[in-house]
C-alpha cells in the first residue's frame, strides 16, 4: 500500500492509548485497530478530523505516502512507465 498510517507513532507522541482515542473519536477498538495496522482501505474525513483533533496534530502527521517499489513513473499524457499497450 502506498499510503501508510502512522497512527501508532502520533499515540506514542501523546502517550495515548487505542481505548483512550477510541473513546475520543467514538470508534471501536477493532475499527482503530485496523486502521492503526495500516490494514484500513478507507477512512472517512470526518474519522480523520477527530483523530487529528484528538492528537492534535495534522492529517499529515498522520497520513504518509511512501510510493511503492516497481510503482514507475507517469509520463506527461498520463500513461505510466510499465504502459504497454491500449487501455
Amino acid at each position: 500500500m502506498a499510503i501508510i498510517v502512522n497512527l501508532d507513532v502520533m499515540m506514542a507522541k501523546r502517550k495515548m492509548n487505542l481505548t483512550e482515542l477510541a473513546g475520543q473519536v467514538d470508534l471501536t477498538l477493532a475499527n482503530l485497530s485496523i486502521l492503526k495496522n495500516n490494514k484500513a482501505r478507507a477512512i472517512r474525513f470526518s474519522t480523520l478530523e477527530a483523530i487529528c483533533r484528538a492528537l492534535d496534530c495534522q492529517p499529515g502527521d498522520i497520513l504518509e505516502y511512501v510510493e511503492e517499489q516497481g510503482e514507475g513513473e507517469w509520463d506527461s499524457a498520463g500513461k505510466h512507465s510499465s504502459y504497454r499497450g491500449k487501455w
